[in-house]
Formats: structure tokens, sequence, C-alpha cells
């Protein structure tokens, strides 16, 4: 039996997300869609804290993440997941405007599963988020820890 798909989208920007939804909705590649709209609430989703904390006791199938964003930023959000054992298998693809270098290295030094710089064109970035979220939340298959947390 397969898993709910279960998405979270971390992104501080309200196009961005509507965006997000409209092609995850138009191809049906997710079964849950959670929007947090900073890094700090990202890590309230992820440790199911606050107005998060009866949400079901299971990770993502991935997890987008913007780089820059408001109150804690995406590097730290990756850091926290990477280093956390009941989070660090949870697939983090970093979806970003940023083209620097160092972020990118920065991103995959910390265990980034892939750097994506969000196209500027309409049907670029319809494609490049199908692209992602077919194989993260489709095709590839979690290791069970990284579905169910310990209690």
């Amino acid at each position: 039996m397969t898993d709910l798909k279960r998405i979270l989208l971390v992104e501080d920007d309200p196009h961005d997300v509507e965006l997000t939804f409209a092609c995850l909705a138009e191809y049906n590649l997710a079964d849950e869609v959670a929007v947090a709209k900073d890094g700090e609430e990202a890590l309230d989703y992820l440790y199911r804290r606050g107005k998060f904390a009866g949400i079901a006791n299971r990770n993502p199938s991935v997890v987008l993440l913007d780089l820059k964003l408001p109150k804690v930023g995406g590097l730290e959000v990756l850091r926290q997941v990477k280093t956390d054992e009941t989070l660090k298998m949870v697939p983090v693809v970093i979806l970003t405007s940023s083209q620097e270098d160092r972020d990118m290295v920065e991103g995959y030094r910390l265990g980034t599963n892939a750097y994506v710089v969000k196209p500027v064109d309409f049907n670029k970035f319809v494609a490049a988020i199908k692209c992602i979220v077919t194989f993260w939340a489709v095709v590839n298959e979690p290791p069970p820890s990284s579905i169910h947390r310990r209690n």
C-alpha cells in the first residue's frame, strides 16, 4: 500500500506558493501539502510544535525549501533537519532563486538532496515542480524510518 504523499512547502512568496499548488493540483502529485511561510514555522511543523502539535506522526515525503526566509533561514532549517536522527532521511530539495555558488555549496555540504534554481518563466517553473515532486513524492521509495517517527 502506498503511503500518503505529504509535501512540506517552505516558501514565503505567496505567488510561488500559488504556482506550486496549481501545479501539484493539475498533475495530482500530492495528497497533502503543508505550507510554512518561514523557517521557524517549518521547524514547528517538522517537530510538531505549536499549531502543528496535533498533526499525524509522520514525516513528509519531501520538503521543498526556499533559502531566503524570514525568522530562520533555509540553510539553518536544512542543518537542523539533516542533523536530527528522526528527520535526516527526509528528502530536502532546495527550491530557490539564489544562484550564488556559496549557497549551493553550503546546501550540499549540509545534506540537501537537490538544489533547484526557480525558473522565472511560468511554464518552466511548473515543469520543474512537476519533475521534483514526481520523483521525490511519487517515484522515490523512502526508507521506513523516514516515514514514521519514533515516539
